[in-house]
């Protein structure tokens, strides 16, 4: 399989290994960065779509493993697998803590199950119509992957979070998340560049894929905010655009420029992922997560589903 040489992906690949973390929610807060309920719940909204996602993330590749004919790409597709479940599982646990402080998300994740099971789901098509619907949905997951690595590269370095005492627990699940996006954040293109790889089509699932996570975010920050019981007569039940820019000058949330430049860059018809994100950031944060360290000491060898 060629590859673009820029970023030198070749040598960016490291085996991609599915850790079995698990994570403490007990005792947090529906605002955990203290006294910021805005920026929590926005950050909160990946509990309400990652669940589901990510278990489609895992159906699609899954079924797309067959027609893979590079083994270095099967190997980093098995990988994706196993680190994705994980994935769903974690912040499943997260989703679950919220309905318990007494969030009610009901209605916005069965929109969510919607999207991801009805609207993205196999359709029921066989021969040359599903192989192309297949490929349409490894495009998607391309495109939000491409985000998910900015943002796993942006909760790497938010040093705001840790000034402003967000809880060490959930602030480890995303960073060993964030880690672990950027890890494989090849792995979705270098799919699509396989099975397909033509430039307009990759552009067009990022017209889709871009405007579709902006309407789910906006509307799941005003969710949490308006469901959350602790905010219940107060102004902050009310999730507005102005704090959004504020919290997002502060640091405490990623910024509209982070996204806007990663749409841009995308549109490159010689983007590649590996030259944006540093995987030394990402392999150095994971040598000290308390998660992924807990994950190691527990297992003599890679998790379930791993490439290693």
């Amino acid at each position: 399989m060629n590859r673009p040489a820029a970023g030198d992906p070749a040598a960016d690949r490291i085996a991609l290994q599915a850790r079995d973390v698990h994570f403490d929610f007990a005792e947090l807060r529906t605002d955990w960065i203290p006294g910021e309920p805005f920026a929590s719940h926005l950050i909160d909204v990946l509990h309400l779509l990652l669940p589901e996602g990510e278990r489609w993330f895992v159906e699609v590749f899954s079924r797309a493993l067959p027609m893979v004919r590079d083994e270095a790409l099967a190997e980093d597709v098995r990988g994706f697998i196993g680190q994705e479940a994980v994935h769903a599982t974690s912040h499943q646990g997260a989703l679950d803590h919220l309905v318990e402080a007494g969030v009610d998300v009901t209605r916005f994740v069965e929109q969510v199950e919607w999207i991801f099971k009805e609207l993205l789901g196999d359709r029921g098509l066989t021969g040359d119509a599903a192989r192309e619907w297949l490929v349409e949905r490894v495009g998607l997951i391309a495109a939000i992957e491409h985000f998910t690595a900015v943002l796993g590269s942006w909760i790497l370095d938010s040093a705001a979070l840790d000034a402003a005492g967000a809880d060490p627990h959930m602030l480890d699940m995303l960073r060993w998340h964030g880690a672990e996006e950027v890890e494989h954040r090849n792995v979705a293109h270098d799919l699509y560049t396989h099975l397909d790889g033509r430039w307009l089509r990759r552009i067009r699932a990022m017209a889709v894929a871009g405007p579709a996570l902006a309407k789910l975010w906006v509307d799941g920050t005003r969710h949490l905010c308006a469901r959350d019981p602790h905010l219940r007569g107060t102004p902050q039940r009310r999730a507005r655009l102005r704090d959004y820019l504020r919290d997002s000058r502060r640091g405490l949330v990623p910024g509209p420029w982070l996204f806007t430049r990663a749409v841009l860059t995308y549109l490159s018809p010689r983007f590649h992922p590996a030259a944006h994100g540093d995987t030394d950031a990402a392999v150095a944060y994971l040598a000290v997560s308390p998660a992924a360290r807990a994950a190691e000491a527990g297992h003599a060898g890679p998790a379930e589903g791993s490439a290693a």
